[in-house]
């Protein structure tokens, strides 16, 4: 298999692949399509809140398994919020000098959460079978022989799925101390990049379970189901980790592998628009934290650059940068979910702030964490793959 994949690969390169030959955005598409991002502690969009790219600002996250932070830095963005940098320091790191983009993230478990059948990746809700690009079984064998061999996928099912298990996905982990329930926590650091390893007491963790002091060992380490069986995120312990790399261009909405690029506008459409990445139970079904990338064209653009302009106003009044105050704006992808799934053609409703108050500010931020901690939000029901190891 991999000396065909290989060949495949040859091939691409020497132009075998109807992949794109321009992957850089134009002007027109760039005003055409915004990114706007957004994180939460389930898949319900209701209780996402926009993430501030390139920022010190995290999102966090509560649920009853974790709490979370998380960041998200892209290379030349220019979506939503508009007042977010069009880069971070972060890629001015030797070692991120080439990557695209990176979600960071540190979470305190709450209960004991075996890893076993964690996963980290992408799925959807609904089938993508048929806007799926020519050559994609190629793209995933090129994937999972040259960047991530843990991976597995069904881009066929009526809930397609891309996973692979969460401790050999993370290109950087580190394992810290103890942490009270009502104690802070660190966040993920805006400009310096994560490094493999531990802090305190993580040490003693690492030290114990036997794992590598590199990246590349550790995650090999993990693909074996044994490994992940004696792991336990344990409650009250502080984990931080970074997903990365240089294959998905967001800016320009471009798919770069070894050989080949792949523009993928012409394979969005009303339900194909949202990337979601996810760090779930895949047995359980149990939804610790979800980043969606959203891309937003016509009367979901125009409403959403509508509430980023209002916030941006309301930021300058009170001496601040927008990305300091809560943002709005994750009410009108809610909104239009909405109005899609039950296929009318306005939003149902006023467009509602994260907290459900439909406040901003401060008061709303609190509102709208105190709402996702006292409300349990169940897993989604995906694809059954729990016969399935990812070994």
């Amino acid at each position: 298999m991999a000396s065909a994949v290989k060949a495949k690969l040859q091939r691409v390169a020497s132009g075998g692949f109807s992949g794109s030959n321009n992957p850089t955005a134009d002007d027109v598409e760039t005003e055409k399509y915004k990114l706007m991002i957004t994180a939460g502690p389930s898949y319900d969009q209701a209780l996402h809140e926009v993430v501030r790219v390139n920022t010190d600002v995290p999102v966090y996250v509560e649920n009853e398994y974790v709490r979370a932070k998380i960041n998200v830095r892209i290379r030349g963005f220019h979506g939503l919020p508009s007042s977010s940098p069009q880069t971070s320091p972060y890629f001015n790191d030797p070692t991120h000098d080439k990557d695209l983009y990176s979600i960071g993230f540190s979470f305190v478990p709450k209960q004991d959460l075996s890893s076993l059948d964690t996963v980290w990746g992408n799925d959807f809700d609904h089938p993508i079978r048929n806007k799926l690009p020519p050559g994609f079984n190629t793209a995933f064998r090129i994937v999972k022989e040259f960047v991530d061999p843990g991976l597995s996928c069904d881009a066929y099912a009526d809930e397609p799925w891309l996973y692979g298990p969460s401790l050999s996905c993370w290109f950087a982990m580190r394992i810290g101390d103890h942490y009270d329930e009502d104690t802070d926590f660190p966040a993920p650091a805006d400009k310096d990049p994560l490094k493999e390893g531990a802090s305190g007491s993580g040490s003693d963790v690492r030290r114990k379970h036997g794992l590598p002091d590199t990246n590349e060992k550790r995650r090999k380490h993990f693909l074996s189901a044994q490994h992940r069986e004696s792991f336990v995120f344990e409650k009250g312990r502080l984990y931080e980790g970074d997903f990365y790399n240089p294959y998905l261009d967001f800016p320009n909405f471009a798919l770069k592998l070894p050989g080949f690029s792949l523009k993928v506008i012409k394979y969005v459409d009303q339900k194909s628009h949202c990337l979601r990445y996810v760090f779930k139970n895949r047995k359980t079904g149990d939804v610790y934290f979800n980043i969606n990338f959203h891309l937003l064209w016509g009367d979901q653009l125009r409403q959403a650059v509508q509430e980023d302009e209002e916030e941006k106003k309301r930021a300058d009044s009170r001496g601040v940068a927008p990305w300091r105050i809560n943002q709005n704006l994750a009410g009108v992808l809610s909104a239009h979910s909405a109005m899609w799934h039950k296929g009318t053609q306005q939003p149902q409703g006023a467009y509602a702030n994260i907290g459900g108050a439909g406040a901003t500010g401060d008061a709303a931020k609190a509102d709208g964490v105190a709402g996702g901690q006292a409300q349990h939000h169940g897993g989604h029901k995906g694809v059954d793959t729990s016969a399935d190891d990812v070994d």
